[in-house]
């Protein structure tokens, strides 16, 4: 299965571990940090065999993080990558520009719910450049929840909790 990226980083204090920067996002937060992932045009398309190989081929991931861009604008994709990262017992992070609450209860698309379920941790919200907080952890303005994924997929509601 395909993917477009904006690139990879093999690990990040600021954004978590194993890191595929996805391309292509429809949020333009004024402010982004990853202003050159906007484009859906831009990046490089890989296939997801070769992303799965790359994370493992490193012995010290935990974990991955699918960021961007925006990932649940490729969650079909992502979502069959997750599976498999699942599967090598690796956690997975996931930001995204959407609140929790529209991915699950609005359902606009299922590719989005299978994208959740192989989610650990979801970092929700829109960059507000306004709210910018340099103090908390993972995520970069104060709007923005550390969401644990699988517990809010069985309480049908957000339970956040810290990185």
């Amino acid at each position: 299965m395909e993917l477009r990226i904006a690139g990879t980083v093999n690990d990040s204090i600021v954004d978590g571990p194993g890191i595929i920067f996805t391309q292509g996002c429809p949020h333009d937060c004024k402010g982004c940090h990853n202003p050159q992932t906007h484009s859906f045009d831009g990046g490089t398309v890989v296939d997801t065999d070769e992303l799965l190989e790359k994370i493992k081929s490193n012995p010290l991931l935990d974990g991955v993080t699918f960021s961007g861009g925006e990932p649940f604008c490729q969650a079909k994709a992502l979502s069959v990558l997750g599976k498999q990262i699942k599967a090598l017992g690796l956690n997975i992070i996931t930001y995204t520009g959407y609140t929790f609450e529209h991915l699950w209860h609005d359902r606009c698309d299922s590719s989005w719910i299978d994208l959740l379920e192989v989610t650990d941790y979801l970092i929700d919200g829109p960059f507000i450049l306004e709210q910018k907080d340099w103090e908390i952890k993972f995520r970069g303005s104060s709007n923005q929840r550390y969401i644990d994924c699988q517990a809010s997929i069985k309480e049908g509601k957000v339970v956040e909790t810290e990185p």
